[in-house]
């Protein structure tokens, strides 16, 4: 019997040997890299370091050449590049060893550190641990090829093995906003809270004051990026059709599509409101024998509703043009208009529909 009692506590006393071990040896990598000594001299410190101020200010034209993040890095394989982005994430993995993933508008490839004679330090390595998070960096390096795919990357089929790596600006120790909790969606912190897990929940008016940390998340990155495309889209399309863009005012004497819902000011002692609507003015244009004529501008509207489907500012996509016989005219360039939008989009955006699509925070 007192066997049978004891075995149970065996195993449990094992087990958590097991755990004390693996959180001894998770820790001892980040305790090795920390435990270099930086107070002796290094030969190859010219490979690394914090790019001064001085250097920095358009001295001359080097005639280098840096490779996007995004591009198609595969096809340059054995090949030294040079990339410039911010630190993404850092990975010591042993005392000679570490992982920064570097990122660059929304793309992030993998770039390995690892000591090698006549080229990388052990100085070199604690260096790049001590980077923070957000920090600008260029790295020069060769392309390789891992033997599996890097899944926590886009660039998930290369790797950049780096000999080089200076720091261009460093980032704050701690940020008010931590991207990778900015970039969460409410999904995934729904989930997390079914499995009893707590998840950092980052609120609007936090992302509102730290903005330019917001706007580097993923699907903030497409949003932006999207509304660039449909504007492309929609006026290569209209020119191609004999459509003229044109600009037209947005300070006028009165309100454009009634008084109801228009912004007032004074000008000068007159009375003066914001355009709620360039149609006056596209009428105008169609009369003065311009035939067909459209615009991409910001329109104003003082709506009363405090609600996310009511804007009191957005930019406008507007067309206008004669029409010779029947209305269907306008019917017809609106849907080739759409059909090439949506092809366009589902083409060049997929990667940014993706990340929109993930967060539902921005689809509610």
């Amino acid at each position: 019997m007192d066997e049978i009692t004891n075995e149970p506590s065996k195993k449990e006393a094992a087990k958590e040997e097991r755990r004390r071990l693996k959180e001894l040896l998770a820790g001892a990598s980040a305790a090795a890299v920390s435990a270099i000594a930086i107070d002796q001299p290094d030969p190859l410190s010219s490979n690394y370091g914090d790019v001064e101020l001085n250097d920095l200010q358009s001295k001359s034209i080097t005639g280098r050449k840096w490779t996007e993040v995004g591009s198609n890095i595969p096809e340059l394989k054995d090949q030294a590049i040079l990339i410039r982005g911010r630190v993404h994430t850092i990975r010591p993995v042993i005392k000679k060893m570490a992982f920064v993933v570097v990122r660059e508008r929304g793309f992030t490839a993998q770039c390995v550190l690892n000591v090698k004679p006549e080229l990388v330090s052990l100085q070199m390595v604690k260096f790049a641990t001590s980077l923070s998070k957000e920090s600008i960096v260029d790295i020069e390096g060769s392309v390789s090829i891992p033997a599996k795919p890097i899944t926590g990357c886009s660039q998930q089929q290369v790797e950049v093995q780096i000999s080089k790596l200076y720091c261009v600006n460093r980032a704050v120790p701690t940020l008010p906003i931590n991207i990778d909790d900015a970039a969460r969606s409410e999904v995934e912190i729904e989930q997390a809270l079914e499995k009893g897990e707590q998840l950092v929940r980052v609120n609007q008016d936090t992302r509102l004051n730290f903005r330019i940390l917001d706007i580097r998340t993923p699907a903030n990155q497409g949003i932006f990026r999207i509304q660039c495309q449909v504007e492309n889209i929609f006026r290569q399309f209209l020119l191609s059709e004999g459509f003229v863009g044109i600009h037209t005012p947005k300070l006028i004497g009165g309100s454009s599509e009634g008084g109801s819902a228009v912004f007032r000011l004074d000008y000068k002692g007159q009375p003066a409101c914001l355009a709620q609507s360039p149609q006056l003015h596209k009428q105008m244009a169609v009369c003065g024998n311009f035939g067909r004529v459209f615009e991409i501008g910001p329109v104003f509207r003082a709506e009363d509703s405090f609600t996310h489907r009511h804007l009191c500012e957005f930019t406008g996509l507007d067309a206008e043009m004669e029409i010779k016989e029947h209305y269907s005219e306008v019917m017809d360039i609106v849907d080739r208009l759409f059909v090439a939008m949506f092809d366009s989009l589902n083409e060049k955006c997929k990667k940014e529909l993706e990340a929109i699509g993930g967060n539902t925070l921005l689809n509610l």
